[in-house]
């Protein structure tokens, strides 16, 4: 089975994209097997760098060139099995924390965030998640599958105490036990609102891995995915969350997933390699761990 990349996140050059001298990585897993509606989230990587190219290279908000510190993309982990793809995704995240390198997983189906929490979690003790999605993602099983992207979350909390869900706006009555009160934002509480960024951010502890289902977002911004939700996030309430928490915590790395790219319309591609491109900022312009090294 074979997944060729159009070209490296941003298409840089050599000296910005190497592996030894880059402090980032993005590691595509075009993982697409237990989808329950629309398909597609395997071509989701490819789409994403490929919209990259169109970014500029200066990101206005925190005045910074994220490249300079050197962008790697991986080889995609390629499977066809669930577990499979969840071990080698999980073994190839631990070489690279191992290396010092900051992981960026691009999905794929939301499972897919398994491996990658999983090699997380062993490497930064206290490790919580902050979940951005439309769905709650707290099956144990659906369809004959525990590994579905439907019980995403319930396997990340095998992993990890504390899972922090924010855009919540779907879910079946057998998960509302383990939705937590306070660790909870359903989209319909915080619409219109700013005071929950605050609580939900308290809500964390000090290091942080953040996995993105881009259904998150409102329908009319993200329609490319394999179950879109009314009712969802701005660009704006998410950024300035991811900003928030950027400042406050330590973001140990990120994934970026449900991106199902339509050929008819591009823009979303676009926004999802933006977002990308933003939060990079984010962490390595306005983090709270980048501004104690600045001062020493």
């Amino acid at each position: 089975m074979k997944y060729e990349l159009p070209h490296n996140f941003l298409k840089l050059p050599p000296e910005f994209s190497g592996y030894e001298k880059s402090k980032i990585v993005i590691l595509p897993i075009p993982f697409d097997k237990t989808s329950t509606w629309i398909k597609g989230a395997d071509k989701g990587p490819c789409a994403l760098i490929e919209a990259s190219i169109n970014l500029e290279y200066y990101e206005t908000e925190t005045k910074s060139e994220v490249y300079t510190k050197g962008i790697f993309t991986d080889k995609p982990i390629v499977s066809d099995k669930s577990e499979d793809m969840i071990k080698k995704a999980y073994e190839r995240t631990k070489q690279l924390l191992s290396d010092n390198k900051f992981v960026v997983a691009l999905g794929g189906e939301h499972s897919v965030s398994i491996g990658p929490v999983r090699a997380h979690a062993e490497k930064f003790a206290g490790l919580s998640v902050l979940h951005l999605d439309a769905h709650g993602d707290r099956r144990d099983e659906y369809e004959g599958s525990r590994y579905n992207h439907a019980c995403v979350i319930t396997r990340v909390k095998e992993l990890v105490k504390n899972v922090v869900s924010v855009g919540i706006r779907s879910v079946d009555s057998s998960e509302l036990k383990s939705l937590g009160k306070d660790k909870v934002f359903y989209a319909h509480d915080i619409h219109g609102k700013s005071d929950w960024i605050k609580k939900a951010v308290n809500a964390l502890s000090d290091n942080v891995y953040i996995t993105i289902d881009l259904d998150v977002l409102e329908i009319g911004l993200m329609p490319s995915t394999g179950t879109p939700e009314p009712g969802g996030l701005g660009w704006y309430e998410l950024t300035r969350l991811l900003r928030a928490v950027a400042e406050k915590k330590n973001i140990v790395g990120f994934d970026v997933v449900e991106l199902c790219p339509n050929e008819h319309n591009k823009a979303p591609d676009s926004l999802a390699a933006k977002l990308v491109q933003v939060l990079l900022s984010y962490k390595l312009f306005t983090d709270k761990s980048a501004k104690k090294k600045a001062k020493k």
